[in-house]
């Protein structure tokens, strides 16, 4: 799916506020602390409740080893000014059911209410279609975690529908609703949004939505 760019730890992603790069061992602590954290976990299909530290370091080995390979994306999420300590996960990984990209993506309950999660999976969904030749991204939230909800909206996917989901962490399937987004409404949110900005640099349109917002 990914190409040999992303495939090195050295990959980096970038934003205002954020540095996206490869998980790594010594974030084991920080998965255990935020990701474990029932308020995230439960919001999960995978992350366990309470998350132990060799749930963590499983966690690193498989997405590093989805990374060398190819067959994922799966970064870290950490303050652009500290690198070195991780707040979240953003991925996309091929969805269990159908084999199509599925971005997922979690951020711990004390940076909530920031935009972090939004910016950071803006960052994931540019590289997927800068970098791979992929038409589409699916996605999937919660019926009951608007949160999410308005992350993915605000990333420009589409609602197509509601079902169950397996959440085998959670010990049973959830309702959850589906969301899709193409390259084509990708681009024609990048659009709306670098004139946005422009705009706001001469002095109109300045409450415009931007990255990360």
């Amino acid at each position: 799916m990914f190409p040999d760019l992303t495939r090195d730890d050295v990959f980096r992603l970038e934003t205002r506020r954020l540095w996206l790069r490869w998980p790594r061992q010594a974030d084991v602590q920080a998965f255990v602390r935020f990701g474990g954290d029932k308020a995230v976990a439960d919001m999960t299909s995978r992350i366990p409740h309470p998350m132990a530290p060799p749930d963590a370091e499983a966690f690193v080995l498989g997405a590093r080893r989805a990374n060398t390979d190819g067959r994922a994306l799966v970064m870290a999420v950490t303050p652009r000014r500290q690198p070195g300590s991780a707040i979240g996960v953003v991925s996309i990984e091929p969805d269990p059911g159908s084999g199509a990209p599925h971005l997922g993506y979690w951020i711990g309950a004390p940076h909530w209410g920031q935009g972090l999660a939004t910016e950071a999976a803006r960052a994931l969904v540019d590289a997927y279609f800068a970098y791979t030749g992929g038409d589409e991204l699916l996605s999937s939230a919660r019926v009951v975690n608007p949160g999410s909800r308005r992350v993915l909206e605000k990333c420009g996917f589409a609602a197509i529908g509601s079902g169950l989901m397996p959440f085998p962490a959670r010990g049973g399937v959830f309702p959850v609703d589906h969301f899709r987004l193409d390259r084509r409404a990708w681009d024609s949110l990048k659009a709306w949004q670098n004139a946005g900005l422009v705009l706001g640099r001469h002095g109109a349109a300045q409450d415009e939505p931007r990255c990360g917002a």
